[in-house]
């Protein structure tokens, strides 16, 4: 384990050498968030949340699941992000307004409408997190595993979010509130033409800053379940990505 904290941390101080100047220069008065980890409200004002090597426990295991992202914030809402995939070349941007890119070419999201054919994703936000998240993961997996075609249960948050900008995948939820691991992808799919809530089921980030972060996840989730037999809830029966799935997670989706 210590090998694997300093591969991982020499990944990360590499790169913030590279951004730590250069991103506050291109906004004066804006700031930098300093925990990657970190979740909850900022401050008023500009800031960059930045993801030096999102995913870097895949890079030190020689895996290409790993991106660098940088997401400019302003007021708790994202207006820019970039993310970049070193080892494909691939960069995926967003700009509030001004829609979602890989590379030079427009993202859009799935158009899926059933969710026994969609192909959904989750994964655990970072190392260490409670028993009680654990158990919830894969409960809320086994219920997709049952309702939906295929999920997909990997990290990080960002890579798979991406997937459903690009329509490739067509939903993710997440249980944690960790800034650098969801703001990125949830510009991303919202520009995409994706709809993205929080715990709760109400707008996310890019719709609603003031509902943003998540709620604590002691927090009762609401009853948002319909039935297509009285023992086997399922989601509402509408847009993929209108619910919140499982209640109680932060969802992504079409």
């Amino acid at each position: 384990m210590r090998g694997i904290a300093e591969e991982t941390q020499a990944n990360d101080e590499a790169v913030l050498d590279l951004l730590r100047a250069p991103l506050p220069g291109a906004r004066p008065g804006s700031r930098w968030a300093e925990d990657e980890l970190a979740g909850g409200p900022l401050p008023a004002g500009e800031w960059w949340v930045v993801d030096p090597a999102e995913g870097n426990i895949n890079h030190v295991h020689g895996m290409e699941d790993w991106a660098v992202t940088a997401t400019l914030v302003r007021d708790n809402r994202p207006v820019l992000t970039v993310v970049h995939l070193p080892l494909t070349g691939d960069t995926y941007t967003a700009v509030a307004g001004g829609g979602a890119h890989l590379n030079d070419r427009p993202l859009k999201v799935s158009a899926k409408t059933d969710l026994g054919a969609a192909l959904i994703g989750t994964g655990q936000a970072k190392p260490g997190e409670d028993e009680r998240t654990f158990r919830r993961i894969g409960d809320s997996a086994t219920a997709m595993l049952i309702h939906g075609l295929v999920a997909r249960v990997s990290v990080p948050a960002t890579t798979q979010l991406i997937h459903v900008a690009a329509g490739r995948t067509d939903a993710f939820w997440q249980f944690s509130d960790v800034r650098s691991g969801l703001l990125a992808g949830a510009l991303l799919v919202s520009e995409a033409g994706g709809t993205v809530t929080d715990l709760a089921g109400a707008p996310g980030p890019r719709a609603a800053p003031t509902s943003w972060p998540p709620p604590p996840a002691s927090t009762p989730p609401p009853s948002r379940s319909c039935h297509r037999s009285p023992d086997r809830p399922c989601p509402p029966r509408n847009r993929l990505g209108t619910w919140a799935w499982p209640p109680g997670a932060s969802g992504c989706g079409r």
